[in-house]
């Protein structure tokens, strides 16, 4: 079984309680719960953290190195400017995969900009819990070579 390493950023430990009208009311368990079933559904073993902190998940970044198999990350607000959390996953090797509850394409513009997009395989956003499922489905077709 592959690891995924599941990596939330800052302020996503208030999610149900936080904005539920961009959010939704899903708590941040929820999504973890979801992206377990779905990476154990595809043979997957899912390890889930949350920090407020940008160097906690610099530090869970290089442990990944060389241990897990790939990483889904929603940054939150990191993902507009924590170059620093971008160097650390240029230096993973394998996929990663940036997801996003809401859309930030749609919201205000300073929200358009990801500094995480171009060291990921791929974004998604705008779909809520379901994104991370998809997200497991896109890195699980990765590491089969499909």
């Amino acid at each position: 079984m592959a690891i995924i390493l599941l990596l939330h950023g800052a302020n996503l430990n208030l999610l149900g309680e936080r904005e539920p009208e961009v959010y939704g009311t899903s708590n941040l368990a929820d999504y973890v719960t979801a992206t377990t079933i779905a990476g154990k559904a595809a043979g997957h073993t899912v390890e889930a953290m949350q920090s407020n902190h940008e160097g906690e998940l610099i530090e869970a970044i290089h442990k990944a190195r060389g241990r897990a198999a790939a990483i889904i990350i929603n940054p939150g607000a990191f993902t507009h400017y924590a170059w620093a959390i971008h160097d650390a996953l240029a230096a993973f090797d394998g996929p990663v995969v940036e997801v996003h509850i809401s859309n930030p394409n749609a919201r205000e513009p300073w929200r358009n900009t990801s500094v995480v997009a171009p060291v990921a395989l791929g974004s998604i956003a705008g779909f809520g819990i379901h994104g991370y499922e998809l997200a497991v489905v896109a890195v699980s077709r990765v590491l089969a070579g499909k």
